[in-house]
């Protein structure tokens, strides 16, 4: 944990935060590597959220991780995350919850999601409840590689978006994942993103590698 909040990350604004496990977007149910910590850099429109930002995502143990954002326009700290309840792919099942802003007065957003996860293609749906209301969470991605991935993801609400992106492992350690925006209000603005992650392992062995997107604009 001390590591964690050494590397804190930065957040999103208050509808689009940085996830747990996510594709450029929403949360995802599979998890963080026990052991694995982390790093991000993230580059985004300003519609979107903090148009710097930094993120540490902590996997504890096989069916937990946490995740520390850290907001600099405006200035932030935000918690997140994770549960898998069922990890036996290729069905998966998480609970958690994002967006946690003490130093903002923002409370807790809790999630639940369930995933199906084959060799090529991974299909996310679930709910997340985001101040008065509830949000649907969709996504998709085709992996072509051990390299190369293809998502898209969308969650309901005007303040949130549609995205198409993909990620792209350049080794075993080091991915970075652009992504295109598309707003879910009546202009369907269009709006750019990238995130650069490097994976270091803490404990439990290093792993053979699965192309997953970092947060989004959001403990991703």
């Amino acid at each position: 944990m001390m590591v964690v909040a050494t590397f804190a990350m930065v957040a999103n604004a208050p509808s689009s935060f940085a996830t747990t496990k996510g594709l450029s977007q929403i949360v995802t149910p599979d998890l963080q590597g026990e052991g694995d910590l982390s790093l991000s850099f993230q580059i985004q429109d300003k519609r979107i959220a903090n148009p710097y930002q930094l993120q540490a995502e902590l996997g504890l143990t096989q069916w937990a991780e946490v995740a520390v954002f850290r907001g600099f326009q405006p200035d932030e700290w935000i918690f997140g995350t994770e549960i898998g309840l069922l990890r036996k792919e290729p069905f998966l099942l998480s609970i958690g919850f994002v967006n946690w802003s003490p130093h903002l007065d923002e409370e807790p957003q809790p999630f639940i999601e369930a995933g199906y996860y084959t060799e090529h293609y991974k299909v996310i749906a679930g709910a997340i409840h985001a101040g008065y209301k509830n949000e649907a969470i969709l996504g998709y991605a085709y992996d072509f590689n051990e390299r190369w991935r293809l998502q898209v993801d969308f969650q309901s609400g005007s303040e949130n978006s549609s995205t198409i992106g993909f990620t792209c492992n350049v080794t075993p350690d080091f991915q970075f994942n652009p992504a295109l925006y598309v707003s879910n209000r009546s202009d369907h603005d269009l709006m750019g993103y990238i995130v650069f992650t490097y994976t270091f392992h803490l404990w439990g062995g290093k792993r053979d590698v699965t192309p997953v997107a970092t947060h989004t604009s959001a403990v991703k």
